[in-house]
């Protein structure tokens, strides 16, 4: 059977997914700038709330600290470091272009998160925060940034193995930590489930756009392909009969 690579499809169908996210990032903020969904959007906080109580997460204290950490890891100093390490590493194995590629993905989601959050301004959750919080909350920045820089990384990461399932795990271990720090977020009540849900699509539609481009790029011969190690000696030992 013939695979949407292989068929020229993939790019057209990544193009198709990337402007729904988009149309659904414009249904959620034209939802949250008319208010209709601040009941659903309360309603999810404080159902994390112990007892009704706005300045207590639900679940013993641990839990609220491994919220903490499992937040940090969409944090700019973290995503940060995860760039920049990634970056290095692409340069120091001549890979110019993908490094160019998480540069532009990364970068330009910064921008993109911090424009949309000082166009639209709206105000934090009107609770006691268990995290300290500096810019606005549409869209979630810990859940744009995550999402652009886990996913980047490990569409990287599918290039290095040809086995359906090792690629399959990379993406389902960047899909993992991209959806536990958005649920930090709304845990910690630093922001309502839209905010969340407004940076996944932002963020996901981003990574998306960014990688077409790359297989643009890669078509017309500007991206090397991706490495395909040749077979090891043993697969070819005959079989003692």
């Amino acid at each position: 059977m013939t695979s949407l690579r292989e068929s020229g499809l993939l790019p057209i169908v990544a193009v198709f997914l990337a402007g729904s996210l988009i149309l659904g990032f414009g249904f959620l903020a034209e939802e949250v700038l008319e208010g209709d969904t601040t009941g659903f959007d309360m309603a999810v906080v404080m159902a994390l709330r112990s007892g009704g109580n706005p300045a207590d997460p639900i679940g013993p204290a641990w839990v609220e600290e491994m919220g903490r950490d499992v937040t940090a890891l969409g944090s700019f100093a973290f995503l940060g470091f995860v760039f920049v390490a990634t970056v290095g590493y692409l340069l120091l194995m001549r890979q110019r272009a993908l490094a160019l590629l998480m540069s532009v993905a990364v970068l330009g989601g910064v921008i993109i998160s911090t424009a949309l959050k000082m166009g639209f301004d709206r105000p934090r959750p009107d609770i006691p925060h268990a995290a300290r919080v500096f810019t606005a909350s549409f869209p979630s920045g810990h859940a744009t940034l995550s999402t652009i820089t886990f996913l980047t990384l490990g569409a990287l990461l599918t290039r290095v193995n040809t086995q359906p399932r090792i690629k399959t795990y990379f993406v389902a271990l960047t899909v993992f930590l991209t959806v536990m720090v958005g649920l930090s977020r709304i845990y910690l009540g630093v922001h309502y489930p839209t905010d969340v849900l407004a940076g996944w699509c932002v963020g996901a539609a981003w990574a998306i756009l960014c990688w077409v481009g790359a297989l643009w790029l890669q078509g017309l011969g500007n991206i090397e392909q991706p490495h395909v190690p040749p077979p090891s000696s043993a697969d070819h030992k005959p079989r003692k009969v």
